[in-house]
């Protein structure tokens, strides 16, 4: 099967007829789009690299939805309204099975969220999964990491933190989980459900907001370096699920606060639009939990449920020093 006839049956043969927004699609140099009046674009782009970032025994089916989930984690911290993405793709070869799950799974998490494939590139080499994402939103009203206010409440989204993370110890042989517990945390890791209904109902209520992706000290971190702040994380307060309750604390608060691969959303928040937030959240269906305050004092500061200091030395991933 040549490049062309691989693009045809596994991509553009299953993407939608043209749309008003999306008059040209795949099959021409460039894709075709029609903003949206009053709008403004977001665009952003993640890869996986095979080793790196997803292991060799996950499902394709799964991988084609984690490959474009975690691309639309991003425009839901920024409140986006996904609208298009491209997909480049390096295969060692052709394995007709393998495409057929994953795009499978691509394009059912696509279409759950009306987004329109457009374009792309293919070639061979070592497996590599390369998204760029086209969302929109109301002009000034994008949320941005630069907004949080001292006196804001730091809130995270989900009950799982955590899990991806125990799911990889799982894979390394650090930690024995019994079946059911596995099936659950590797859930977790392998398909990541994007919060962008969450992320638009945020808009106009949350200063600042960014997705977990490298772990949750870090990425608040992101948070309170762009807005030249400092935090009290409430660590006690992280929601985690009854997988991860039955290990250790330490346990329980390395992944959690340093795991990864959550995809959840951390955002700030005036005290003031608490029960605003607590109907958007209802009315997306993601659960949300106050974990901490926004201080002027730079730096992240972590204290347990009794109100003690922690000084835990964790970090998030960095690719270049992990």
């Amino acid at each position: 099967m040549g490049e062309f006839d691989l693009i045809r049956r596994f991509f553009k043969d299953q993407s939608r007829p043209p749309l008003d927004a999306v008059p040209v699609g795949i099959g021409d140099d460039c894709a075709v789009i029609n903003p949206t009046a009053g709008m403004q674009w977001l665009v952003s782009s993640d890869m996986l690299v095979e080793g790196r970032h997803f292991l060799s025994t996950v499902a394709p089916e799964r991988l084609g939805h984690k490959a474009l989930a975690v691309n639309l984690s991003d425009l839901a911290a920024c409140g986006a309204t996904p609208r298009a993405f491209t997909l480049a793709l390096s295969l060692p070869r052709v394995d007709e099975a393998f495409l057929t799950g994953f795009s499978r799974g691509l394009f059912a998490l696509a279409q759950a969220h009306g987004i329109e494939l457009v374009g792309g590139d293919t070639t061979a080499g070592p497996l590599n999964i390369c998204i760029t994402v086209m969302g929109e939103a109301p002009r000034g009203q994008a949320i941005l990491r630069s907004g949080a206010c001292v006196g804001d409440d730091v809130y995270v989204s989900g009950t799982t933190l955590g899990d991806a993370r125990l799911a990889l110890e799982a894979f390394r042989g650090t930690v024995n989980l019994p079946g059911e517990d596995f099936t659950l945390a590797r859930q977790a890791m392998e398909c990541p459900q994007p919060r962008v209904a969450l992320g638009q109902a945020l808009r106009g209520l949350a200063h600042s907001a960014i997705d977990v992706s490298d772990g949750l000290v870090g990425d608040l971190g992101h948070i309170l370096k762009a807005s030249g702040l400092g935090a009290r994380l409430e660590v006690d307060a992280l929601p985690r699920s009854a997988v991860l309750r039955r290990q250790p604390m330490a346990l329980q608060r390395k992944c959690g606060l340093a795991g990864g691969d959550d995809y959840e959303l951390v955002f700030t928040a005036p005290a003031a639009v608490a029960a605003q937030l607590a109907a958007a959240a209802a009315a997306s269906g993601t659960a949300i939990t106050r974990i901490g305050r926004i201080e002027a004092e730079p730096g992240l500061r972590l204290f347990d449920a009794q109100g003690q200091t922690l000084d835990l030395g964790l970090s998030s991933f960095d690719h270049f020093k992990s």
